[in-house]
């Protein structure tokens, strides 16, 4: 009988583990890049693939890959604006057709890269559109907005690939300050609100609300702004919604999540150091560059180390002072800086020499952070001694975690 109970209970146990095993491994497939999802939709219905390659470049926004992402991120901004859902949704279609139309590559189709522009565009558009929601005249800049980004990309991408550089938003700067400047605030057809910048005409009081002994959603404190920060790169100025946002990178990669929050807190910092109306500061405007530049050098575009950590730290406040230059910059004739701070770093951090150069991965191999950290390559230019000895350390106790 007690043989018995004891084989019952080694049983019981392996079953548990088997399922625990099981669990684990689902929850692995939904992370990363998730490749295997376009193994599987590859002989599908067009109209399937075409949401798989949507909800990628939904995901591409916040530098992430993942078409589970991309759904959450989707869902988010459903929650915050079912208008500014319906215009991400469809610029994000109409960048992606457009692509598709004009025979670019395939597999810059199905990885979203031709989507994402053509999302933060329509998204833009109705943030700033001051004839209110479900005006649906401005469905048509924004089609024809979305399409123009893939001809720009696809312009730049020859252009920058000389240096193994990313087009990244560039074609959405672009395309929103031509739009913003060709309607005029006082535009017929499509007015818009005009920008103001971040440096306050009047003076800034001396109180400061940093954080709720009782947070509310509707608190408004520095803290909160750090963490919209993260769902202002999609121009989202909610609360849960961005914590979805920031659930989905989570989802994605936990360290390109981290760096999120990290880069958005260094932003807030230069906010405050350089005095910028607290409403920036709360709402999380002075976050989102950095927390994009933290994320672009954090393990994405460089195999995460503690020197591209603290490269990482230093590209976000370099994206977050830039971003408050151009800011009073552009908005003395009213035009937003939109993410051209951390566009300009990053692509300057890319093009950097020296010791660092040597952690840089090649664009057409990067992937989540935790795949670089688990599969770390010998990079042409990063073959040397030193790189192997100051790392090695941190990969194996990343790599236990990851």
């Amino acid at each position: 009988m007690w043989i018995d109970t004891k084989a019952d209970v080694e049983e019981n146990s392996r079953t548990r583990a088997s399922r625990s095993q099981r669990v684990m491994s689902g929850l692995l497939l939904c992370t990363g890049d998730m490749k295997h999802v376009d193994k599987y939709m590859h002989d599908k219905q067009f109209v399937l693939q075409l949401a798989v390659w949507g909800l990628r470049g939904v995901a591409r926004v916040i530098l992430a890959n993942n078409p589970l992402s991309g759904a959450l991120i989707l869902a988010a901004l459903f929650w915050d604006s079912p208008w500014q859902g319906l215009l991400g949704t469809l610029g994000v279609l109409a960048s992606t057709l457009t692509a598709v139309i004009i025979g670019q590559d395939s597999a810059e189709v199905e990885g979203g890269l031709h989507g994402f522009n053509g999302m933060l565009v329509s998204l833009l558009m109705g943030v700033f559109s001051s004839a209110g929601p479900w005006y649906w005249w401005l469905l048509l800049p924004v089609c024809f907005g979305s399409a123009m980004c893939v001809f720009l990309f696809s312009g730049l991408s020859s252009v920058l690939d000389r240096w193994d550089l990313p087009v990244s938003v560039f074609p959405f700067n672009t395309i929103i300050v031509l739009y913003l400047l060709c309607t005029g605030p006082d535009n017929p057809y499509f007015p818009h609100h005009p920008a103001a910048p971040p440096g306050m005409t009047d003076h800034n009081g001396t109180e400061l609300i940093a954080v709720e002994p009782i947070p509310t959603p509707q608190d408004i404190t520095v803290t909160r702004g750090i963490l919209l920060g993260v769902g202002q790169i999609f121009a989202c100025g909610a609360l849960w919604p961005s914590l979805l946002i920031l659930g989905a990178v989570l989802l994605y990669s936990p360290l390109l999540a981290a760096h999120a929050l990290l880069g958005s807190a260094v932003g807030t910092m230069a906010g405050l150091s350089m005095a910028v109306r607290h409403e920036s500061l709360y709402s999380g405007l002075s976050g989102f560059n950095g927390s994009l530049g933290c994320m672009a050098v954090g393990g994405l575009f460089f195999t995460f180390s503690w020197r591209t950590h603290l490269f990482a730290i230093a590209s976000a406040f370099l994206s977050a002072y830039a971003d408050i230059a151009l800011s009073n910059l552009l908005g003395t004739v009213g035009l937003p800086a939109c993410s051209w701070a951390a566009t300009l770093t990053a692509t300057l951090m890319l093009l950097l020499t020296g010791s660092l150069a040597a952690y840089r991965i090649p664009m057409a191999q990067v992937m989540a952070p935790e795949h670089n950290l688990r599969f770390p390559r010998q990079w042409e230019a990063g073959n040397t001694a030193d790189m192997e000895s100051t790392d090695n350390d941190c990969v194996r106790v990343c790599s236990q975690w990851f």
